[in-house]
């Protein structure tokens, strides 16, 4: 396989020597300015909240954060916005459609929230050319078993459209996280498309066996393997043989901007997994990176090189 990308200035080269078609992220993040900025405010106090320092790397105007994006030949990403309270959501759905319709690489997303109309709402979303969902539960601080939410659940498995799902205990638990919870959801809704945030961090095993009781469970990469996490939530020590009976079903997630550590960091961890186990090696890696967000994502893209 390829030598890892030591800096951001190395990946789009790797990428090219991997073959993989450029990269797809799953998992980034895009919102209105006065939105991201409560979110860089949130991390500047991480040592409050998480008990240690989270320095946004890419604490940048939107067109340069997009710019990066492009400069490591991230071919397409999904744009995720989240709702912290009600009445939030729908707006949040119109914004992403506007920069989705104005940024070539940015496929359109949707949110909802447990609400009165919120089945409605994320319908429009659907028709409007949705592709990718996110429900970040933690932030939210609500049950993603109420009842206001089974009828947009039943939307995203009948549409098999990817919901990315942030419902572990990591970075810290929240009244209505755990995979547990989750797991109910994915009992009520099993066709459910959805991809875990994080791998289900800190619960990784949790998450792993959820994706062998359910074929539309996916897991992203977001944080996992880096060395800011390994910190606080390591991986298990065989973490790349267990990702084997799941290959096909890992996708390329970054969390870009909000990281504390470069673009890089990620990639040379999802390597190390695929340098790990003789049954990953470079088909895994190129899977991840590409043909899996590509698959979930339903994107027309040129597939891999070698």
């Amino acid at each position: 396989m390829t030598v890892p990308p030591v800096d951001d200035a190395d990946v789009a080269p790797w990428t090219a020597a991997l073959g993989s078609g450029g990269l797809i992220d799953l998992h980034v993040h895009f919102l209105p300015d006065q939105v991201m900025a409560k979110v860089w405010a949130f991390f500047d106090q991480a040592a409050e909240h998480y008990g240690t320092p989270w320095p946004v790397h890419y604490r940048l105007p939107q067109e340069d954060r997009v710019a990066v994006l492009r400069a490591m030949d991230v071919r397409r990403f999904a744009p995720l916005v989240y709702p912290h309270k009600p009445g939030m959501a729908d707006w949040l759905n119109r914004w992403v459609a506007e920069f989705a319709a104005a940024v070539a690489e940015a496929v359109p997303t949707a949110t909802f929230y447990p609400e009165p109309g919120v089945a409605e709402y994320l319908q429009r979303a659907l028709v409007g050319g949705a592709r990718c969902v996110k429900m970040h539960v933690q932030v939210g601080g609500f049950d993603p078993r109420d009842p206001l939410l089974d009828a947009a659940w039943g939307l995203l498995a009948e549409a098999a459209v990817p919901v990315v799902v942030h419902c572990g205990n990591g970075p810290v638990a929240g009244r209505y996280t755990g995979l547990g919870v989750f797991g109910e959801v994915l009992a009520a809704h099993p066709r459910l498309v959805a991809v875990l945030a994080h791998a289900g961090l800190p619960d990784y095993s949790d998450a792993l066996e959820l994706a062998l009781r359910y074929p539309g469970v996916h897991l992203d990469t977001t944080m996992v393997g880096v060395p800011f996490t390994d910190l606080l939530a390591p991986l298990p020590a065989d973490w790349a043989a267990r990702l084997v009976d799941v290959a096909d079903r890992i996708a390329l997630g970054t969390d870009f901007p909000n990281i504390p550590y470069d673009y890089a960091t990620q990639l040379r961890a999802v390597a190390g997994w695929a340098a790990a186990d003789d049954r990953l090696g470079a088909p895994f890696l190129r899977a991840v990176v590409h043909d899996t967000p590509a698959r979930l994502l339903r994107l027309d893209v040129a597939g891999h090189r070698g």
